[in-house]
């Protein structure tokens, strides 16, 4: 096979011109014709890392819906960029512990047992002790008429320890209901007072009082009827002529159904409509707070039933008791506040 190279630019009638090589040889290179000089490619830009960013903007995001839908989220975006510890129980809207736990019994006793109080009447006939609920930051307690009828001094001990002496306002013992006022108390907590007529029957209920003297007391329960008609004593003169009660189920006499329960209840009685709970109620819880789940009051307890042949010791509750519609109480405000009855 012969081999060719092209040996220079091409003849008249435009072909090239090649020669063959010799001898099998290879032809010296073509002359070297150099091209321009290409210019140096740019160094690449300074990269900049900007992934870490992208979670914030994220949760940023998330923040602001959660807002708008409540917070739920924005806790949690807080608790994730260390605003808060996990799990400390408070939220960012400054919700307290017992709010967060409302609809429970354990919140609803931590909510309002610092409005009530225990209450210690002395009369001629001796002492005797009741509850009370504070619905005043400077002190006004509401509580049973039977409490502190005819007493001489009433000394009133706070979840707290402290003590300080009380002055009647006004009495009703048509409702059994009376006002007392603390002697120079003020920033105390005050319950809140609820709705009677929304209470249906099988709802559940906190009762808190002085149950014996065993201050702060709390039980729990149901609402068991409603608008039972409870008949009880509004002179308490019998039971002081008595003297001190051997039997604590005479603390709370009353009739109901044309029947006398926990002693007589005398010449003098007045009939009122009650809510009926389970929740356990004593001598002593008298003028307590029946409570709803949500904290607000929605009864004072004022008697209940023990069965006849307990004595001593052992009358206690068997799940009959009764309090005074919160509506009733608050239909009776301006009255005691006038110091009807005192």
């Amino acid at each position: 096979m012969t081999d060719y190279y092209r040996s220079g630019g091409d003849d008249a009638q435009g072909r090239t011109q090649w020669q063959q090589y010799g001898g099998g040889g290879f032809p010296a290179p073509p002359p070297y014709e150099p091209g321009p000089v290409p210019s140096p490619a740019p160094a690449p830009a300074p990269v900049h890392r900007v992934r870490a960013k992208r979670p914030v903007a994220l949760m940023a995001a998330v923040a602001i819906a959660a807002a708008l839908i409540g917070g739920g989220v924005s806790a949690l975006v807080g608790e994730y960029y260390g605003d808060r510890p996990a799990g400390s129980g408070t939220s960012v809207t400054g919700t307290t512990v017992a709010q967060s736990s409302k609809g429970t019994v354990a919140g609803v006793a931590e909510a309002v047992s610092p409005s009530i109080v225990e209450i210690n009447a002395t009369s001629p006939s001796g002492k005797s002790t009741g509850s009370g609920v504070i619905i005043t930051k400077d002190g006004e307690i509401i509580t049973n008429n039977h409490v502190i009828a005819g007493a001489s001094s009433i000394t009133v001990r706070l979840s707290s320890g402290k003590t300080y002496d009380a002055e009647t306002v006004g009495t009703d013992a048509d409702k059994d209901l009376a006002l007392i006022k603390l002697n120079g108390a003020k920033g105390l907590p005050a319950a809140t007072l609820g709705d009677s007529g929304k209470v249906r029957v099988g709802d559940e209920v906190v009762a808190i009082g002085s149950p014996e003297g065993l201050t702060g007391t709390v039980t729990s329960g149901i609402v068991s009827a409603l608008d039972r008609d409870v008949t009880v004593a509004k002179d308490q003169e019998k039971d002081q002529r008595q003297g001190q009660q051997q039997d604590p189920r005479d603390g709370w006499p009353f009739e109901f159904g044309g029947q006398q329960f926990n002693g007589d209840t005398g010449d003098s009685t007045t009939t009122y409509k009650a809510i009926q709970t389970d929740a356990s109620l004593n001598p002593g819880n008298s003028g307590g707070a029946l409570i709803n789940m949500n904290g607000e009051i929605i009864g004072i307890n004022s008697a209940m039933y023990s069965p006849s042949s307990a004595t001593g010791s052992t009358a206690g509750s068997v799940g009959l008791g009764f309090a005074i519609p919160v509506d009733t109480v608050k239909a009776d405000l301006d009255s005691l506040r006038s110091g009807s009855g005192a």
